[in-house]
């Protein structure tokens, strides 16, 4: 439980400007709350994966099973094993609402042009 605190306080810490309640950028919201373990584009540093077991958002099996709404109920409550912090509380449902439709969007996994 210690180290849930710790992965929890690394990531508000990582946290460069608050995310305003109602905003429906979830690109936005993605880089504000969820890359300092996933990685900017979805894919986690090696050390996360090997530490703490983060999944890789853009991994083809992952992708065929990813929906907003599974996106969302892990946002909300966290991992089952409590790595993952739940979300509840510091994010606004329609912040999670946003990044989980950019999470299990199709651009999510598309590099830009």
């Amino acid at each position: 439980m210690r180290f849930a605190a710790q992965v929890f306080l690394l990531i508000l810490a990582a946290c460069k400007s608050p995310i305003p309640a109602d905003s429906k950028d979830g690109q936005a919201i993605f880089a504000a709350y969820c890359a300092t373990c996933h990685g900017p584009d979805g894919r986690p540093p090696a050390a996360q994966i090997a530490r703490l077991g983060v999944k890789d958002l853009t991994s083809p099996e992952l992708r065929k099973k990813v929906t907003p709404e599974l996106v969302a109920r892990q946002v909300l409550r966290g991992s089952e094993n409590k790595l993952m912090p739940a979300f509840e509380g510091l994010l606004h449902e329609i912040q999670i609402n946003a990044v989980a439709q950019w999470v299990a969007s199709p651009q999510f996994v598309t590099p830009p042009p």
